[in-house]
């Protein structure tokens, strides 16, 4: 059904390191971990085309045997070596969103498992290698049609909304579970739907597996001046947007106030300081801020 592709970067047609996610697929390692992982000298990577797949032999909670992911975001990118590298066979009678849809689950468990025998995990890394691996039987319908609508029914079911978590104790995650959730407990996601930096949690909303699906939350200032993103859509409570209107006058359920404190006795820098941000110019630098301006 597929054949192995060892095809290398050595003319450099890409320089986008990619890392295989469990919940998110082949995606930029900068992106992924914020720093580059990959060597400068990316020649010697396999160079990974869009539609063609990837087994990342690595382990986790989430991947007890790796993870089989198909390149759909981008063009082109490469891939280390450790990787196994393959793509569909023009003749493999073999679907290939039926192939994302099989990955994603436990069907092909068993058939690693058994290659991966006694000894063979090195710290989170199976110890398969490529003829092994492409010796390894999957179960499929022998018709393609019915392998086009198996791998469509399982890809409408992957678009139900996914939930995006910042990290506990976190300032937005405090004020979700406090202010929105009001005591109720948030669903617990996949480790890697926990976002360590509010910009990512942004940008993972957006890119979620190129669809309109995926939800999350940010801070009013975060979205409208610090990582304003174009495929973001900002929703609305009960029809009532989070704008500065709706946000001075309480009619957004969600919003919290900032203050500026001084001590008892009057500094008289304290005071310049108060009077210059009730003043117009200040008001309008709050603004710029992407605060919510009092007045």
């Amino acid at each position: 059904m597929v054949e192995r592709v060892t095809r290398k970067n050595e003319n450099l047609e890409s320089e986008l390191p990619l890392t295989i996610s469990a919940q998110y697929g082949l995606i930029d390692q900068n992106e992924f971990f914020d720093k580059r992982i990959a060597s400068r000298d990316v020649s010697g990577y396999y160079l990974l085309k869009k539609g063609e797949f990837a087994y990342n032999k690595s382990t986790s909670s989430d991947a007890p045997w790796g993870a089989v992911k198909r390149l759909d975001r981008y063009e082109m990118g490469v891939l280390s070596t450790l990787y196994i590298v393959f793509a569909l066979k023009e003749d493999g009678n073999i679907d290939s969103d039926f192939l994302v849809s099989y990955y994603d689950t436990d069907c092909w468990h068993k058939g690693v498992q058994a290659i991966a025998a006694e000894g063979a995990r090195n710290h989170g890394l199976l110890n398969i290698t490529p003829a092994d691996y492409f010796e390894t039987v999957l179960t499929v319908p022998s018709n393609v049609k019915e392998q086009h609508q198996i791998g469509t029914f399982f890809a409408k079911l992957d678009s139900l909304i996914t939930l995006h978590q910042r990290e506990p104790n976190s300032g937005s995650q405090t004020v979700m579970e406090n202010m929105v959730m009001a005591g109720k407990t948030l669903a617990e996601p996949p480790k890697d739907q926990i976002v360590e930096a509010m910009g990512s949690l942004i940008e993972f909303v957006a890119q979620y597996k190129n669809s309109s699906t995926s939800i999350g939350y940010t801070f009013y200032y975060y979205i409208n001046n610090l990582y304003k993103n174009e495929d973001i859509k900002v929703l609305k409570i009960d029809g009532v947007s989070p704008d500065n209107e709706n946000l001075l006058d309480k009619s957004y359920p969600f919003s919290s106030g900032y203050f500026a404190v001084t001590i008892k006795d009057k500094d008289p820098q304290a005071e310049e300081i108060k009077d210059y941000l009730i003043s117009d110019e200040g008001q309008e630098l709050v603004k710029m801020a992407g605060y919510c301006p009092i007045r």
